[in-house]
């Protein structure tokens, strides 16, 4: 059997969860089934980034433990993979007892390549990032606000040998062997590596950092957060040498944030090198999501939380939303309008009144019997091609396409007035080939909306309509004018 494993950036927990993450989670899980509905054996791993100067200065500011802390946020996390209906395989912690042994293990596997050494530069806490006097003299004129929040430090660290792997990695991912996907990321991580890569610094001080894992043979120095962060994407597999390792690795595809493209296309790739183990096949990079064209912020007041999305709306329609509407390949905007035109009209209007309509009229005409379904006979190529591209809204808007071609097909047939000729033997074939067709919509929605699916499903699969509660996507009005 196949195998495909799909690794999601695990969150930070500074905060509870934003709409990002809840992108993040959608599409890592939507390409999962996808490749579990097609046989292969899928692992997706999730989980929770959980040490570092952040959280304990946000646990010491609540007046409790940064375990404390980070156990709460971390279960925001899971709870909004269950609200969302996230199939993950494993979700893992960085506070793992499993996690932080395997990460001392891959450190003195490591040992060839770090040095200890003098860090002369600028440190930004928020951001948990250091950064060298050039990068912060850039960010004096690009992000005043941040170059204002930088510390200049000078300590004695531990660094890995980053620029030895310069060139590997050039040529990994000019080859195509690591591919990093949309093109214009990948031409932007090829620039950083045109420049060259420096040594980095991969611990910090136990005086200044103590909430993180100790440095084997060093009790003065903890591992520096980003560096053993990027370690889940292996541990949670149990490398070196778990089953699930030896079954899965490597990552198929990658999924992250455009903000972290350097840690996972240089520094990862770096450190899986030096370990002699191979790379992920694919990093695939979305975009931010933006709230009425502007950067959602606290200070603006323009936040959207995933939860007041779900509960107004249901998680299929949020799912949809992020899916669709949010290009796959850019960033892409949120308005409360946009969000419930799409529901109503696309998911209301198109989807839900078709099965509706479908339902009604097997029930009404035919006491609910459909009789032989056909299999749906609707070309699935170009949604096929649109998932293997990564193209989750173009693979919807082909799923939207055999929508609208259904409800033309029901407005040309006209069920009603066959019903009323006693053409009962057309009026079978055009019902039963309708409930065929949304049979086949149900078996390429399941990715993207799973519990939408299922209901679909519930509704034609037997042959007998049953199950059917009604409309699927009630009208709301709180957005638009009616």
């Amino acid at each position: 059997m196949d195998k495909y494993y799909v690794a999601q950036a695990i969150p930070y927990v500074n905060d509870v969860p934003h709409v990002g993450h809840a992108m993040e989670y959608i599409l890592s899980d939507a390409l999962t089934r996808y490749h579990r509905q097609r046989g292969y054996q899928t692992f997706y791993s999730t989980g929770t980034d959980e040490h570092g100067g952040k959280v304990m200065e946000k646990a010491a500011s609540l007046g409790i433990s940064p375990k404390r802390y980070a156990d709460q946020i971390s279960q925001s996390f899971k709870d909004l993979c269950t609200v969302l209906n996230i199939d993950y395989t494993k979700f893992i912690r960085t506070t793992d007892k499993d996690h932080e042994a395997r990460s001392q293990l891959i450190w003195q596997k490591l040992a060839k390549y770090i040095y200890r050494g003098t860090y002369i530069g600028m440190y930004d806490t928020k951001e948990e990032e250091f950064l060298t006097l050039e990068d912060a003299r850039q960010l004096k004129e690009a992000d005043p606000e941040r170059y204002a929040r930088l510390e200049k430090i000078e300590e004695e660290n531990y660094f890995f040998k980053l620029s030895a792997f310069n060139d590997e990695i050039k040529k990994l991912i000019e080859s195509g062997h690591l591919q990093i996907v949309p093109d214009h990321r990948k031409h932007e991580i090829l620039a950083l590596l045109e420049k060259g890569l420096e040594d980095i610094s991969v611990s910090r001080p136990k005086s200044k950092i103590p909430w993180g894992i100790a440095v084997p043979g060093d009790d003065e120095q903890t591992m520096y957060v980003w560096v053993e962060a990027l370690l889940n994407y292996i541990t949670t597999l149990e490398y070196p040498d778990g089953e699930a390792y030896k079954t899965f690795w490597p990552v198929d595809t990658h999924i992250i944030g455009k903000d972290i493209l350097r840690f996972h296309a240089a520094i990862w790739p770096a450190m899986l090198l030096a370990l002699g183990v191979q790379t992920p096949k694919r990093i695939y990079v979305h975009g931010f999501v933006t709230m009425n064209g502007k950067k959602m912020s606290k200070s603006l007041g323009n936040v959207v939380a995933p939860l007041e999305i779900i509960s107004g709306y249901g998680a299929d329609a949020m799912r949809y939303y992020f899916l669709r509407h949010i290009p796959s390949m850019d960033d892409g905007d949120f308005t409360w309008e946009r969000f419930e035109a799409a529901y109503n009209s696309e998911l209301g209007d198109d989807l839900g009144n078709l099965v509706q309509r479908t339902a009604s009229m097997i029930n009404r005409y035919q006491n609910g019997v459909i009789g032989d379904i056909p299999p749906g006979e609707h070309d699935i190529g170009p949604y096929d091609e649109a998932f293997a591209e990564l193209r989750f809204d173009k693979a919807l808007d082909y799923v939207w396409g055999l929508i609208r071609g259904l409800n033309q097909y029901i407005e040309t047939e006209k069920p009603w007035e066959l019903a009323k000729k006693g053409d009962e033997e057309h009026l079978r074939e055009v019902l039963a080939h309708v409930a065929g067709s949304l049979l086949q919509v149900a078996n390429l929605l399941w990715p993207a909306l799973p519990k939408t699916a299922q209901d679909i499903r519930g509704i034609f699969e037997s042959g007998v309509i049953k199950n059917y509660g009604g409309v699927l996507f009630p009208k709301v009005h709180n957005y638009t004018a009616e």
